[in-house]
C-alpha cells in the first residue's frame, strides 16, 4: 500500500455516542452490550475514500472489500501462509510461463443470484487496467494496457486465461492476485450502473457488487459501515449476522466504549490503553504481526553515511528491544530485514543490538573518532517522533549528534521523495504480497538521475545497489527455492551494508470483549476476515 502515516486524531465521541444509540438501541436505553448476532467494533474509517475494488488501497476500505467480494486467489486464513482458490478453483502455467489458466470454482453466486463465471473475472481485471486508477500498476507490470488487455485477459473454453509480456514467477504473479484488484465484480449487475463510460465506478464507490462472506449494506462516510451476512456464501454461512465499523477516530474514546460493553472490539489503541486493560477481565488482548516496517534511510550525499564502517556503528547503535517494549509496550517488535514476518523469502535474523563500545571503535575505524552531527527528518506523529527521539539519545552514547528536524507527515513525505534529508525515518508496508513488491521500491533504482522513472527509496537515498539488475532477475525465478534463496541472500547483504538500517515490525494489538471468538488479522492491512468470528 502507498506510504502512510497515523495522524493526530479528531475527537468526535459525542457524534460516536448518538450512532451507537442509533444503531443498536432506542434512546431511552442505557447500552449495556451490543446484539449477540452483531460484531461492533470502534475504528477510525475516514481513510475510506471508495469501495469500488479497482481504486480501494486504503487499509479501512481494503479489509471491507476483503470480506464482501472473492479473489481470484486467496491464503487460508490460519496461518496466511499457504495459496488457496478464492474465485478461482485451480490453475496451470503453461510451460513457457507466459500463460495462466484458471478454472473458475462452480456453483458460486453474487449477492444478487447471479452466478460468479470467467467472463465476470476477467471483465474485472479488464476494468482495473481500463480505469487505470492507483492500484492498477499491480497488474499493469505484465505489459497490460487498455489497448491490448481484452486480448490479454480474456475467456477461453470457459476458464480465465491470462498472457503476460515476460515469463514471470508464477509465486509472483499468484501473489499480486491475492489483492485487492483480483476482486470479482457481478459485470451483469454494474453494467446496469455504468454512467458515461466510468464502467460504473461512480455507483461502486459506495455500492457493491461481489460474492464475498458479506453485502455492503450501509457506508455513511465518516459515521459507520454496516456489512449483513451472505448466507449463501461458498464457505458456509458466516456465524454473525452483521459486522458494523463504527468511526470512532479518538483511542481514549474506543477504551472507553470497549469497557462498558458499548462496542465489541477498539482497534486503534495505544500501548497504554493495552497496559490499562491487561488486568480487564472483560477484556482480551489480541496481537498478530501485520507487514509494516520501521526504518532509517541514509543519503548518500552526506560525507559521514557514505562510509560502511559508519553505517555499521549506527547499527549497533540502536536499542531494538528497548524500543519495543519500553517504548513501544510490545505494539511493534525488532526486525532487522527488508522482508517483513509473514512474506516469502523472510530472514528473520537480528544481528543487531545496542553496543555503544563496539560502535565508537567502528567510527574510529570510519574516520570518525569523535562522532558527528546529522539531521534526521521525523513526522511530528505517534510513534514516528517517539522512536526518533529514543533514537537521539542512543546514538548520542555513541558521540553522533541527531539533530531531529520535526515536520507534519505531508512536508515529510515530500521532503523524502525529493531527496531533501540526511537521514530520514519512514515506514513501507507492501503494495502485495510479496516480496518484489517491496525489493523493487526500497532496493531497485537503475538510474540515479532526477529524471528517472524509478523512485523508490534507493533512488532518494542516491544509492545505486551492487548488481541492481538482481531485483527484476528474482521477480521472473520460475523455480521457488531458488527465488527464495535470491532474497534470502539479498536481505544478508542489505543487512550487513547499505544505507537503510531496519528497525521494527508492527505487531497490531487489538482489544476484544472477552466473549468475542474467531477474530483473525491477518499479515496486510486488508486481510482481516469476519465469517468465522463468533460470541460466546
Amino acid at each position: 500500500m502507498p506510504e502512510k502515516f497515523k495522524l493526530a486524531p479528531p475527537l468526535i465521541l459525542g457524534a460516536v455516542a448518538a450512532l451507537l444509540l442509533t444503531l443498536l438501541l432506542s434512546a431511552a436505553q442505557a447500552i449495556a452490550e451490543t446484539p449477540k448476532t452483531d460484531l461492533v467494533q470502534a475504528k477510525s474509517i475516514t481513510d475510506i475514500v471508495s469501495l469500488d475494488p479497482a481504486q480501494v488501497f486504503e487499509p479501512s476500505g481494503g479489509e471491507i472489500i476483503n470480506n464482501v467480494y472473492t479473489r481470484l486467489v486467496v491464503y487460508d486464513t490460519e496461518t496466511f501462509s499457504k495459496l488457496e482458490g478464492g474465485a478461482a478453483e485451480s490453475w496451470t502455467v503453461s510451460d513457457d510461463g507466459l500463460t495462466f489458466t484458471f478454472k473458475i470454482r462452480a456453483g458460486q453466486k453474487f449477492h444478487t443470484g447471479n452466478p460468479l463465471r470467467a467472463e465476470d473475472a476477467a471483465f474485472s481485471l479488464q476494468r482495473v487496467i481500463k480505469l487505470g486508477l492507483a492500484p492498477a500498476f499491480i497488474l499493469a507490470q505484465y505489459g497490460w494496457t487498455k489497448e491490448n488487455v481484452e486480448e490479454k485477459v480474456k475467456v477461453v473454453n470457459g476458464d480465465l486465461v491470462l498472457i503476460l509480456n515476460k515469463p514471470w514467477a508464477p509465486s509472483l504473479v499468484l501473489n499480486t492476485l491475492t489483492a485487492g484488484i483480483s476482486s470479482v465484480i457481478d459485470k451483469e449487475e454494474l453494467l446496469k450502473h455504468v454512467k458515461d463510460d466510468d464502467l460504473g465506478h461512480e455507483w461502486l464507490n459506495k455500492n457493491s457488487a461481489g460474492s464475498g462472506a458479506f453485502k455492503l449494506k450501509e457506508w455513511r462516510a465518516g459515521e459507520n459501515v454496516v456489512l449483513e451476512a451472505n448466507k449463501d456464501f461458498y464457505l458456509g454461512a458466516p456465524l454473525l449476522e452483521k459486522i458494523i465499523f463504527l468511526n470512532v477516530a479518538e483511542a481514549a474514546s474506543q477504551r472507553l466504549l470497549l469497557e462498558k460493553g458499548d462496542v465489541d472490539i477498539a482497534r486503534d489503541l495505544l500501548p497504554e490503553h493495552h497496559e490499562q486493560l491487561a488486568q480487564n477481565p472483560d477484556v482480551i488482548l489480541h496481537e498478530e504481526p501485520k507487514v509494516t516496517e520501521y526504518y532509517l534511510t541514509l543519503s548518500q550525499t552526506v560525507e559521514p553515511l557514505t562510509k560502511p564502517k559508519v553505517r555499521e556503528a549506527l547499527r549497533w547503535l540502536v536499542d531494538y528491544e528497548g524500543l519495543s517494549k519500553d517504548l513501544l509496550g510490545g505494539a511493534d517488535i525488532p526486525h532487522q530485514t527488508f522482508i517483513p514476518k509473514g512474506v516469502l523469502g523472510v530472514v528473520d535474523d537480528q544481528p543487531f543490538s545496542l553496543d555503544v563500545a563496539k560502535a565508537k571503535a567502528l567510527l574510529a575505524e570510519g574516520g570518525y573518532p569523535d562522532g558527528f552531527s546529522v539531521k534526521l527528518n521525523v513526522a511530528n506523529t505517534f510513534p514516528y517522533l517517539s522512536i526518533a527521539q529514543a533514537i537521539q539519545a542512543s546514538f548520542a552514547q555513541g558521540g553522533v549528534e541527531l539533530i531531529l528536524e520535526v515536520v507534519d507527515p505531508v512536508q515529510l513525505r515530500s521532503r523524502f521523495r525529493g531527496r531533501q534529508f540526511e537521514i530520514t525515518l519512514h515506514h513501507w508496508s507492501h503494495d502485495y504480497n510479496d516480496p518484489h513488491s517491496t525489493a523493487d521500491f526500497l532496493l531497485y533504482n537503475p538510474d540515479d538521475g532526477d529524471d528517472s522513472v524509478y523512485k523508490g527509496t534507493a533512488w532518494r537515498a542516491h544509492w545505486i545497489p551492487n548488481d541492481v539488475e538482481r531485483v527484476p532477475q528474482l521477480a521472473l525465478e520460475r523455480d521457488e527455492a531458488k527465488r527464495v534463496a535470491g532474497y534470502a541472500a539479498l536481505q544478508k547483504e542489505v543487512q550487513a551494508d547499505s544505507p537503510l538500517i531496519f528497525l521494527l515490525q508492527q505487531n497490531e494489538q487489538t482489544a476484544l470483549r472477552s466473549n468475542v471468538v474467531g477474530f483473525i488479522s491477518g499479515p496486510a492491512f486488508d486481510t482481516p476476515v469476519y465469517r468465522q468470528v463468533s460470541k460466546k
